[in-house]
């Protein structure tokens, strides 16, 4: 799209901010309510999977589109993916239970695999990567912003509203943004020479699906090394290796191997997995110490979030700025990384509200420093024309990564949280019941579940109808509930914690390309002999 001119791509970029925009405040908004949202359903054991859902079908939706856009152009994958998602986005708002839930959370994600993967593409159609960083660091400013008014703004609506108008009320913004891409992107013609690699496509569907699903299931559903589990990952496992041999000989394969002999690629995605799976996996866990350990409201939850996305919103930004500025971009990673490590560590042994939100600071900074240049190597090192499946690539790593970290620390959570509960009840810490009578014993002890700290209303409702001399014992085991969540979530962090160390070390090794000031078809160097010169065989003509 080099022919444009500057006008008419920023015509264009505003049309894909505003894409963005819609599919990121549909996440964030749902960020601080979810946890009410699932009491209110009921089924806080399948919590995890209202998010796995989400980042599988997006993850799948995501590597496929890639493809499947190099060949057919940006603009119907993006035309789709918004309305997949505002199909999703309404139903979800018409659950009426936890299943429901989770199935139309899965048709969300599809639409916003496709839409997020065709937008982060399409900036790298329009511009040349120096110029791209300035606009990848804007993008990332766009999601940032979302970041601050969304859960702020999903906080408030739990507080006071029908929570199904959490889904409903950016539905306008996704059909505006329809219209602007109908309009304003420009359609491109089929690549006439490039085939559907559609065994290609099925097997990385199946060995993804299996894979998850055996992280999501290990230690919750089954033991870890049960029959199922097992299964799972030897399906994963199978059906990865019969995808090899797919790719080796396919025409216009949907995941190219030949990617993953660039050390540049390789190296970013795997850091790009292991920093999505400690701060996804970690992150998504932290309304559980605002809200149930501290009893903050989600309302004010969403406060606290607030830092960590208006310092993303302003290093983001200058860090694209500055990437653009010098064509330097490891620099950035390499300072960034530590930050987000030392705001993990905080969050692991934060004890107030004070803490979670320096935490949250640090973190906003690490992010906005780092981010935005994992795809920026990405695309520097492939030929213009394999930009969509490359991207994709990339955004695979990461989805596999937070949906694993998500799995991994829900097992890691829900198993700590039952052990810290069953050694609290026999060392004597909660309230001793041998002084009631069997009937007030059977009413105290159903209220032996974490689920309940999450829903502060019905917590402070369920106070005031005990009996008084209940109610001393009831205050006990909150006391004891909230102990064993917020030595809980200790593990859960410092496990997250590690996973960002092994991501900031490996940056060490991340070789630079300076970043090219023109889409020229020149050969990509990565500093090394082994730089895949088949990236340019499969490449279909720049549309």
């Amino acid at each position: 799209m080099e022919h444009l001119t500057q006008k008419k791509k920023v015509t264009i970029m505003i049309a894909l901010m505003a894409a963005m925009f819609f599919a990121a405040i549909n996440q964030t908004i749902v960020g601080t309510a979810m946890p009410r949202i699932i009491a209110m359903l009921g089924g806080i054991e399948h919590y995890t999977w209202v998010i796995t859902i989400y980042m599988l079908t997006s993850t799948i939706a995501t590597v496929l589109v890639g493809k499947l856009s190099d060949i057919y152009g940006r603009k119907p994958f993006l035309l789709a993916g918004i309305i997949i998602f505002v199909i999703g986005a309404f139903l979800s708002g018409l659950s009426a239970n936890i299943f429901q839930m989770i199935a139309y959370r899965g048709i969300q994600g599809v639409g916003g695999g496709i839409l997020m993967s065709a937008t982060v593409t399409a900036v790298g159609d329009l511009f040349a990567p120096r110029e791209r960083a300035k606009w990848t660091g804007i993008m990332m400013a766009m999601f940032g912003f979302s970041s601050v008014i969304g859960p702020t703004l999903g906080g408030f609506m739990i507080d006071h509203m029908a929570w199904k108008w959490i889904f409903w009320i950016f539905l306008p913004l996704g059909l505006v943004a329809f219209v602007m891409i109908w309009r304003m992107f420009p359609t491109t013609t089929r690549a006439a020479s490039e085939s559907i690699d559609y065994p290609g496509s099925l097997f990385l569907s199946l060995s993804i699906v299996a894979l998850l699903l055996g992280f999501s299931w290990a230690g919750t559903q089954y033991d870890w090394g049960s029959p199922q589990i097992l299964s799972l990952f030897a399906a994963a496992a199978v059906f990865a290796v019969i995808l090899i041999l797919i790719e080796r000989k396919a025409k216009s394969p949907v995941l190219p191997l030949s990617l993953f002999k660039n050390s540049i690629i390789s190296l970013s995605m795997i850091i790009g997995f292991l920093m999505n799976a400690g701060m996804m996996g970690a992150m998504i866990y932290l309304p559980f110490f605002v809200q149930g350990v501290e009893g903050v409201s989600p309302t004010n939850s969403g406060f606290i979030n607030m830092p960590m996305s208006l310092m993303m919103i302003v290093l983001s930004t200058l860090a694209g700025r500055w990437i653009s500025k010098s064509g330097k971009y490891k620099r950035y990673a390499l300072i960034g990384m530590p930050f987000m490590v030392a705001a993990m560590l905080i969050m692991a042994f934060m004890n107030s509200i004070a803490m979670a939100v320096a935490s949250m600071i640090i973190f906003g900074i690490g992010l906005g420093l780092a981010m935005p240049v994992f795809t920026l190597t990405v695309q520097n090192a492939v030929a213009p024309a394999m930009l969509g499946v490359a991207t994709a690539t990339s955004t695979l790593f990461r989805n596999l990564g937070g949906t694993i970290g998500i799995a991994i620390m829900g097992t890691v959570m829900n198993t700590t949280l039952s052990h810290k509960l069953e050694n609290a009840v026999h060392s004597g810490q909660g309230p001793d019941m041998s002084k009631l009578d069997a009937e007030s014993a059977r009413q105290l002890s159903a209220f032996m579940n974490p689920q309940m700290l999450l829903d502060q209303p019905k917590l402070k409702e369920l106070h005031a109808t005990l009996p008084e001399q209940i109610q001393p014992l009831f205050n006990q085991l909150i006391e004891m509930l909230r102990s064993a969540l917020s030595d809980s979530l200790t593990v859960v962090f410092l496990s997250g914690t590690a996973l960002l160390v092994i991501a900031a070390l490996l940056v060490v090794f991340l070789k630079e390309i300076p970043l090219r000031s023109s889409e020229a078809r020149t050969e990509a160097k990565a500093g090394e002999k082994g730089v895949d010169s088949k990236l340019k065989e499969q490449a279909p003509a720049v549309q």
